[in-house]
């Protein structure tokens, strides 16, 4: 998942970024409303966790703003503010979820996996994909059963085509959705991943569609 954290604590926000990085994400941290807005309105992004106290704007003013301009990013706020009336104006701004300070990791992180699976269109945690499978709630893969060892970038990837198998994402979306935003990449690098993919899960599970992208096919594949 690519992340946008939305957070002006100068201690907070980086560690909020580690935590979610160590879980395979990619983090593009925010600090003031200007900036959160305008990389919400402008990147592709999985998901945002935004403050609602911020400097320039606040976080009920960004996310009205993003959901009046169409953007339909799941959104979950991640506040100190627990009056009853701070959720109501963050639901009707457009939130998804909210979550208080303190907080525990973890449950950030479930809370994030289940907001980008029922925005991917799946009830269900388990995705399923020939043998391949995602439990998105611990964000383990399986290959016949077996758990699947993946870096970050391959997770990155995998996932992506996982939550939308059977369906051609194109080479620009992968790319958006894989590496933060300051990020130097290399133009032959999706490629590599893809490649160590195909070793791991079978060559002919992942389709190049020329000219397009990527698409995950969960039908059998011939001996």
């Amino acid at each position: 998942m690519r992340i946008l954290l939305v957070e002006d604590d100068p201690d907070l926000g980086p560690a909020i970024a580690r935590a979610l990085r160590a879980e395979h994400c990619a983090v593009d941290l925010a600090a003031d409303g200007i900036d959160a807005q305008h990389l919400g309105e402008t990147e592709a992004y999985d998901a945002a966790v935004l403050d609602l106290g911020l400097p320039g704007k606040t976080g009920a003013e960004i996310l009205a703003a993003w959901r009046a301009g169409g953007r339909a990013l799941p959104v979950l706020v991640l506040t100190a503010r627990e009056a009853w009336a701070d959720k109501v104006t963050a639901f009707k701004a457009g939130a998804d979820d909210y979550l208080t300070k303190p907080f525990r990791v973890e449950e950030l992180m479930m809370r994030l996996r289940a907001l980008v699976r029922r925005a991917a269109g799946h009830a269900q945690t388990r995705i399923a994909c020939g043998p391949l499978a995602f439990e998105s709630q611990t964000g383990q893969f399986e290959m016949d059963g077996l758990p699947l060892k993946l870096t970050a970038f391959e997770w990155r990837v995998l996932s992506q085509l996982i939550l939308r198998r059977e369906v051609v994402i194109e080479r620009l979306e992968l790319l958006e959705r894989v590496y933060e935003g300051d990020a130097d990449v290399d133009s032959n690098s999706l490629e590599v991943i893809i490649g160590r993919l195909r070793r791991k899960i079978g060559a002919e599970r992942i389709e190049t569609v020329r000219g397009r992208g990527y698409r995950l096919t969960c039908g059998e594949q011939p001996a």
